[in-house]
């Protein structure tokens, strides 16, 4: 078993399109027009037959207050992995984006959170890696 789609509810499904290729980076896989809405998804540049991010209108009535109420406790709906937060910080807020949470350690990672300008809160993650601990022979 894989994770091959995964969604985040968007009030505006071509602006969140917008939001994801021109700042964030991912790149459009998909684009089809389904009833008033479309089936849009992006992915990663780095992995592009990796798992499919779908933008799903945010429209059926229980997604609101669910999302309003992430927002408001400040617990983001999604979290990408990036290999520098702090770079990846800086870009973004070059690109105007606003982070609710700038970069923080939180011992086994650095994380910040982002608003997507689409009704949600993302975190991004930057892994640390385990420390080896003293090499063979250290007292």
């Amino acid at each position: 078993m894989k994770i091959a789609l995964t969604s985040v509810f968007v009030d505006d499904q071509r602006a969140a399109l917008a939001f994801y290729t021109e700042v964030l980076g991912f790149t459009k896989r998909q684009d089809v027009p389904l009833g008033g809405n479309f089936w849009i998804t992006v992915v990663s540049p780095e992995v592009p037959d990796g798992p499919e991010l779908l933008l799903e209108p945010s429209d059926h009535p229980a997604v609101k207050p669910f999302r309003d109420a992430l927002v408001s406790d400040g617990i983001p709906l999604a979290q990408f992995a990036v290999g520098d937060v702090g770079a990846e910080y800086e870009r973004l807020t070059g690109k105007g984006v606003r982070f609710t949470m700038p970069p923080t350690d939180v011992g086994t990672a650095v994380v910040a959170v982002f608003d997507d300008t689409c009704g949600n809160l993302i975190q991004i993650i930057e892994q640390k890696r385990p420390d080896p601990g003293p090499g063979p022979g250290a007292h």
